[in-house]
């Protein structure tokens, strides 16, 4: 055996076990085009990621899991289930998810490589092997529930294409593992499936999805116990309109659910969704409540839904909406805003409202649709805003009709009440019998709503 001293000293001119640790990671398979020209046979490949090892991944024995020093049977395991991989290329974002996982909880973080088989031009040929993929991983799970770990306690994370294989997996087993969230599961192959042909609630004792590309790569409707509609969960804000702006026309809308979802998992988006029927609805306020959740606050996108399981369960496939910004955090402030009108004319316009502070101030167009101002009208409104200003000290507010010829009409508001959505112990902020005419802005100092001029 070497001196301690002396072995630290030939360390020093060549890599010893443990000094080195690159030399023993195992990476995501790296392919290019030319495989996904001539095509790939599916091969899976789990690596393992810990506390102890979140920048190394350590490829684990598909029959023996627990051989591995690393690898704890009694902690908690997330799977991370990529997509279709046209490119060849590794995801972006397995570095950054491996991280998020380990800072909710100690636990085993498992990425599912089959890149050798996802990447094909033929995107039919990814769709066929995301059967056997999954067969592959059941087994593998099977393995685990036989040396000691409880299928509740395993998390399926399902990206794109890999929300279906997930749910292939929970359905080989029962629907006895604990969780899977799909992120925006893929539409192409699957629009007109089965609940057996693709990812749904039975599959997992909790499933929750993320849509962002519905009309498009992404999948409509509703498959999990709770579905979060990003933007009504179709075209996100901030992505190409036209084909011009070249591959990321294709794949933002539908990247854009990875994006959120990391976002929430980093705890710096608190995006709340909000109960409803349809974006549309929610975007005329209607759906600005969530009392059956009480005392709970709206579900929120990420890690944890203890707040709000047990309810979910109860309620069965519950749909919730919400807005978001081009860029992070995402987050948009929300207001309920109540107006009681008395004017003599009837009026058709869209509203523009700005929170000002110093000289700060944010936007918010309420202009999805025509609205209605006519004599003694009580109106409700979701104002949305980019940005959060705690100290509101003057509202400006516009009713745009589009009327460009003739005489202005004037429109007169009772009341107008604003209401924080996401922050319920801040005060309502009101101001009462107001002049304004039509497409003029009016700026007025908010007041107590308790108070009146």
């Amino acid at each position: 055996m070497l001196p301690h001293r002396l072995l630290g000293l030939l360390c020093l001119f060549m890599p010893c076990k443990g000094e080195d640790e690159s030399e023993s990671c195992d990476n995501f398979t790296d392919l290019n085009l030319s495989h996904c020209f001539m095509g790939t046979s599916l091969y899976v490949r789990l690596l393992l990621y810990t506390r102890s090892n979140l920048d190394c991944g350590r490829e684990l024995n598909h029959h023996h899991p627990s051989s591995h020093p690393l690898f704890n049977i009694s902690r908690p395991t997330a799977f991370v289930i990529h997509g279709y991989r046209p490119t060849g290329a590794p995801p972006i974002w397995i570095n950054h998810i491996v991280h998020l996982l380990a800072e909710q909880e100690d636990m085993n973080i498992i990425v599912m490589d089959w890149n050798k088989g996802a990447a094909n031009l033929n995107y039919f040929t990814a769709v066929t092997y995301t059967r056997e993929a999954a067969h592959n991983l059941t087994g593998f799970i099977m393995i685990m529930k036989e040396e000691g770990a409880p299928l509740s306690s395993i998390h399926l994370i399902g990206i794109s294409l890999g929300a279906h294989l997930a749910g292939f997996v929970g359905a080989n087993l029962k629907g006895k593992i604990g969780r899977i969230t799909g992120l925006d599961p893929a539409g192409p192959m699957f629009t007109s499936a089965t609940p057996e042909e693709r990812l749904d609630p039975s599959d997992a004792m909790f499933v929750d999805v993320l849509h962002t590309d519905m009309n498009s790569f992404g999948l409509k409707g509703a498959h999990g116990h709770i579905d979060f509609y990003a933007n009504g969960g179709a075209d996100q804000p901030g992505c190409p309109k036209t084909i011009f702006a070249g591959k990321s026309y294709f794949v933002c809308d539908h990247q854009r659910s990875v994006f959120l979802y990391l976002c929430a998992l980093n705890r710096t988006c608190s995006l709340s969704g909000y109960p409803c029927s349809s974006y549309s609805d929610f975007l005329d306020g209607r759906c600005l409540q969530c009392e059956a959740f009480k005392p709970a606050s709206c579900p929120m996108l990420g890690y944890d839904f203890s707040p709000w399981r047990d309810t979910l369960l109860r309620l069965g496939q519950t749909t919730v909406f919400f807005s978001t910004t081009t860029t992070l955090p995402y987050r948009k402030l929300g207001y309920r805003v109540d107006m009681v009108t008395w004017n003599q004319y009837l009026r058709w316009g869209v509203v523009y409202i700005r929170l000002h502070s110093g000289r700060n101030f944010t936007e918010a167009r309420i202009d999805h649709k025509l609205l209605r101002f006519e004599q003694y009208t009580s109106t409700r409104l979701l104002a949305q805003f980019d940005e959060d200003l705690q100290n509101v000290q003057k509202i400006s507010l516009r009713i745009n009709t589009g009327n460009v010829i003739g005489p202005r009409y004037k429109i007169r508001l009772l009341r107008i009440r604003f209401t924080p959505l996401e922050h319920p112990e801040r005060p309502l902020m009101c101001r009462f019998d107001m002049i304004m005419e039509e497409n003029m802005e009016v700026a007025f100092r908010p007041l107590p709503c308790n108070s009146r001029l």
